[in-house]
């Protein structure tokens, strides 16, 4: 598995049981899945009266570090041996090893759901509808005699959960004038021929 530098050594403070005693780690590794899977979690994870006498910024570092390898492994999906392998070499004690993978194990299902939600690629753009409308009045009835577009673009989103890939097909609308759509189509068009210069080298 590969983390950054940053990473690897807030997990190592995390395993040194002079920085952190067996309770505090406790918290922390608690307070990094919360963070992760409880929507309206806050700040107040980390202010708990037990973790008052370590630094705030190591406190930090270390839950970043939990969260961040929590969702590399999970990311993975990485059994009880690749995780255990993990965590003795950034040197956790076997009581560590055992709590970090009981925790994982009871919110793996949670945070599958949570990154199979965010997706593995953009939408894709698959119909485009579009009307001409032609605004005679507006709300304070001011003559306008302007046309108007409407726009829709159907979209597919390929979502991805509990080791099942699905669809949804949500749609895109606007409205712009003609000076905002030509714009639009200039843009596209750029971006085209750019794909097209960048797929022949």
């Amino acid at each position: 598995m590969e983390l950054s530098e940053f990473v690897q050594k807030g997990f190592q403070l995390l395993a040194d049981p002079g920085s952190f005693d067996f309770s505090a780690f406790t918290l922390v590794l608690r307070a990094a899945f919360q963070s992760l899977l409880d929507a309206p979690a806050d700040e107040a994870v980390l202010d708990h009266p037990d973790l008052k006498h370590i630094d705030p910024v190591v406190l930090k570092h270390c839950h970043a570090a939990a969260a961040t390898y929590i969702l590399e492994a999970g990311k993975q999906r990485a059994d009880k041996s690749t995780l255990s392998t993990y965590l003795e070499d950034c040197k956790f004690d076997r009581e560590r090893i055992e709590l970090f993978c009981t925790e994982y194990q009871n919110n793996k299902n949670s945070l599958e759901i949570l990154l199979g939600s965010i997706g593995r690629s953009l939408p894709h753009i698959i119909d485009v509808s579009w009307r001409l409308e032609y605004q005679i009045k507006s709300s304070q009835l001011h003559k306008m005699y302007r046309p108007a577009y409407s726009v829709t673009l159907n979209i597919e989103v390929f979502i991805h959960v509990q080791n099942t890939d699905s669809q949804s097909h949500p749609e895109i609308s606007f409205s712009c004038n003609m000076e905002q759509l030509q714009d639009l189509l200039g843009k596209l068009k750029d971006a085209s021929k750019s794909l097209e210069r960048a797929t022949q080298l």
